[in-house]
């Protein structure tokens, strides 16, 4: 006999487990089921682990940089077996701590795979049998997975994945990334600290897409002083693998040669054909169709996250997941601008931003003046020896309000949420007192240029 619930959700990645938890909180009956480990991609194999193995990255960069300020390291050098171990070791104690939150939070969490009867009837096959699960409403957080190029599939060794990347047995003498996106700059960011020959191959006039030319422009400046070579405008045509490595041509007849082709182009949603065909859920492309309320056309069951294809970001999904859940559990709300949520990318050094760029400003015909404002002019980032760096504030003249900000230097993604508290804001900040010396200061300027700016 199915056991009951009010609400079952099908993945436990961020999205998921939030929506779990939320729905919980709410005084529902709830189920997650997840066929892996708690925490799906984000915490086991993308955002912790990726940032974890940074931290040690930039830890070596500051050892090797310590003479300048002062400090004599006679030898700095990595130890990858330790640094793996480490990062394990925090996987580990985050996934038994989101374990030990879903248990206290009532959430019933069954591991294995789910496939459904019915929109009110959903099966789990785990090691043990299968179970089945009644549900009144359904949430399905089932993530993404990385995108291929189909003339050079992963085979985890010469051509990898994104995850492959973080797991590798050493680290390789040189590694071409192919995608100039935020994974491969992340992950060239990560290995050219430690010493391997790192070539970004992006297709398109710029890396990082999303973001303004300066800030790609100011990336690839920094990106050379850890010996990252960037070829923008380049497609890639085809790979060969040789002797344990690989060649890459690219179509204007260049080579290139290297130990590993780390294929970084995105990623897709992933979603199980037998979940959506059982539903008879509507798609976009790849992705589950869902409206302002995260409801498929099917009543009753809801979709977050990387399935539906908005931000692929982790707390992008937690975002959505607020929204699902109070609608699951009886509510009626909505989606704010996803322009709200903020953007980090955790390279060396970091990109954050939130709001409107300057490209889509100008894509949307917007009148608008910036305030910009440097690191190299502040003297907590000077005192670090941080200087690269800019923020740039961007406010609309017909309205008069701050309509985005990006950033770019050491730590920023630590100022995103800060930024967020400040666009459609039409007031000057000068009446705001930020402690002296901090890298906060610098947000406060460029907002307040971007109020003196013609």
């Amino acid at each position: 006999m199915a056991e009951k619930f009010d609400i079952v959700v099908i993945g436990g990645g961020p999205g998921g487990a939030r929506a779990a938890r939320r729905c919980a909180q709410k005084g529902k009956k709830v189920a997650l089921i997840e066929k892996e480990y708690i925490g799906g991609v984000c915490l086991n194999w993308g955002c912790i682990p990726t940032k974890t193995l940074l931290a040690s990255a930039h830890t070596l960069i500051k050892a090797k940089e310590a003479a300048e300020m002062g400090i004599i390291i006679e030898s700095a050098k990595p130890d990858w077996e330790k640094i793996q171990q480490r990062t394990k070791k925090i996987v580990e104690t985050f996934r038994s701590g989101m374990s030990f939150t879903m248990k206290n939070s009532k959430v019933a969490v069954f591991q294995g795979k789910a496939s459904v009867l019915s929109p009110k009837l959903v099966q789990v096959e785990t090691e043990t049998g299968r179970t089945e699960l009644q549900t009144e409403k359904l949430i399905i957080a089932t993530g993404s997975e990385p995108s291929q190029i189909p003339a050079m599939p992963f085979d985890g060794r010469a051509i990898i994945s994104s995850t492959d990347a973080l797991f590798l047995p050493q680290i390789p003498k040189s590694m071409a990334v192919i995608g100039g996106g935020f994974i491969g700059c992340e992950i060239g960011c990560l290995y050219a600290a430690l010493g391997c020959s790192v070539t970004i191959i992006e297709a398109l006039d710029k890396i990082l897409q999303r973001e303004d030319e300066w800030v790609s422009k100011l990336l690839i400046r920094e990106f050379k002083k850890l010996n990252i070579n960037v070829l923008t405008g380049r497609k890639v045509v085809s790979a060969e693998k040789q002797n344990g490595t690989a060649k890459i041509n690219l179509e204007d007849g260049q080579t290139i040669e290297a130990e590993k082709i780390l294929v970084a182009v995105g990623r897709k949603p992933y979603c199980d054909k037998q979940i959506t065909g059982a539903l008879g859920l509507e798609m976009n492309r790849s992705a589950i169709r869902v409206n302002d309320k995260f409801e498929t056309n099917v009543s009753g069951v809801f979709a977050v996250g990387d399935c539906i294809g908005t931000t692929f970001l982790a707390h992008g999904a937690t975002t959505e997941a607020e929204v699902a859940a109070a609608n699951a559990a009886g509510g009626n709300e909505k989606m704010s601008d996803y322009d709200l949520i903020p953007r980090a990318i955790f390279t060396f050094p970091e990109v954050a931003g939130v709001g409107k760029t300057e490209q889509q400003c100008k894509a949307e015909g917007l009148d608008i003046a910036v305030g910009k404002a440097f690191f190299r002019a502040d003297g907590r980032s000077v005192a670090q020896n941080e200087p690269a760096g800019e923020i740039r504030a961007i406010r609309s003249k017909t309205t008069n309000k701050i309509v985005g900000i990006t950033m770019v230097g050491g730590r920023v993604t630590e100022f995103a949420a800060l930024a967020r508290t400040l666009i459609g804001t039409q007031e000057k900040i000068g009446s705001i007192c930020f402690p002296h010396p901090t890298v906060s200061e610098v947000v406060g300027e460029a907002v307040e240029n971007a109020f003196s700016a013609k």
